[in-house]
């Protein structure tokens, strides 16, 4: 399989995995507005501002906006096409990346991915928008499942499909770490806080509704909420699909089915890196988490899914050519697929 296509295919996964990720996060945020009082300016501004901090586009979002506001937030996290990483910019470059191999995905993907792009490229999205800002974020929901689900069924469960499966594990066990990372404010730097509120029970209630985990969260804990036992089902149980173990043996896998390479061993850097993070979370305990620090311990847990992401890159879609043949023989075969690509279309 050609880099480029491989690359397409990650990053398309990747981006339908990030709009769907941002529409749960704001959504539920908008939500629990409804049940939290009192809250003026500035509650109002420690609320939004740690959705914009736990994405990681802080600096951009002040570049655009002077104070995090609930229409500045969600404008930017949303619409905003000078965030890379807005709904409307994330949907926009997986459509991209999809429309770069077209010849490698089905007409039903393609078809609600191009939906779904025209959709909120229109005047009809900032309509829905503004009656219903929960019936929106549905409809983003509703297709993001539905193009994954197309995914999985359509598609050829080959090389191409793992590297797919790879970009949508990897994409979500960043975002359920950074969702979890929401309200890390409200705990001690190291251990498990002692005492939660009522506005904390809510608060940590919408980080699991925010990676649909409620229902299954109440299935083994029933209606305590609190933050040890929310970390532990989002961190480290191993069969619920959003949980960063889930996740990350997924992802494990995904790799593994790309290269042949049996468990146990690597052939690259991103297999190793991955191996070693499986293992950890494997036998890493909730109270060892807090005990050093759950915040400390999610920004480095992120680090280590970005040098997955990166060593994959390294492996698979960068090449340094050894001589000029090779260089040649590469561009020639890109070429001959945008070629025949270009042939269809005009069909």
């Amino acid at each position: 399989m050609l880099s480029r296509v491989a690359n397409s295919l990650y990053w398309m996964s990747r981006y339908i995995e990030r709009a769907e990720n941002i529409a749960r996060i704001v959504d539920v945020n908008l939500q629990l507005l409804l049940d939290l009082r009192n809250l003026d300016e500035e509650r109002l501004a420690k609320h939004w501002l740690p959705i914009v901090l736990t994405t990681g586009d802080e600096e951009q979002f002040f570049a655009l906006h002077k104070k995090a506001t609930a229409q500045n937030v969600t404008e930017f996290l949303v619409f905003q096409l000078d965030n890379p990483n807005s709904i409307v910019s994330s949907i926009c470059q997986a459509r991209e990346n999809a429309r770069m191999v077209r010849d490698q995905i089905t007409i039903e993907l393609w078809e609600e991915l191009n939906r779904l792009y025209w959709f909120v490229r229109t005047p009809e999205a900032r309509q829905v928008w503004k009656e219903s800002p929960s019936e929106f974020f549905q409809q983003i929901k509703a297709s993001s499942l539905l193009i994954i689900g197309l995914t999985y069924a359509t598609l050829i469960h080959n090389e191409g499909w793992w590297f797919a499966q790879a970009g949508k594990f990897i994409e979500r066990a960043d975002k359920t770490s950074r969702i979890l990372d929401l309200r890390y404010q409200t705990l001690p730097e190291k251990g498990v806080p002692q005492t939660v509120s009522e506005t904390d029970a809510l608060e940590w209630s919408a980080i699991l509704r925010s990676c649909s985990a409620w229902d299954a969260y109440k299935s083994i804990h029933g209606a305590e909420v609190s933050p040890r036992l929310v970390a532990e089902f989002l961190l480290l149980n191993e069969d619920f699909p959003r949980s960063v173990r889930f996740c990350v043996d997924e992802l494990n896998n995904a790799l593994r089915r790309i290269s042949g390479v049996a468990e146990g061993k690597f052939c690259n850097d991103a297999e190793k890196l991955a191996g070693r993070l499986v293992a950890e979370l494997q036998f890493m305990t909730i109270d060892e988490i807090f005990a050093a620090g759950l915040h400390g311990y999610l920004d480095v847990l992120q680090g280590k899914l970005n040098d997955i992401g990166g060593a994959l890159f390294n492996a698979y879609i960068f090449q340094n050519f050894n001589n000029l043949e090779d260089e040649i023989m590469v561009q020639q075969e890109e070429q001959q697929q945008q070629q025949k690509q270009m042939m269809k279309d005009e069909l």
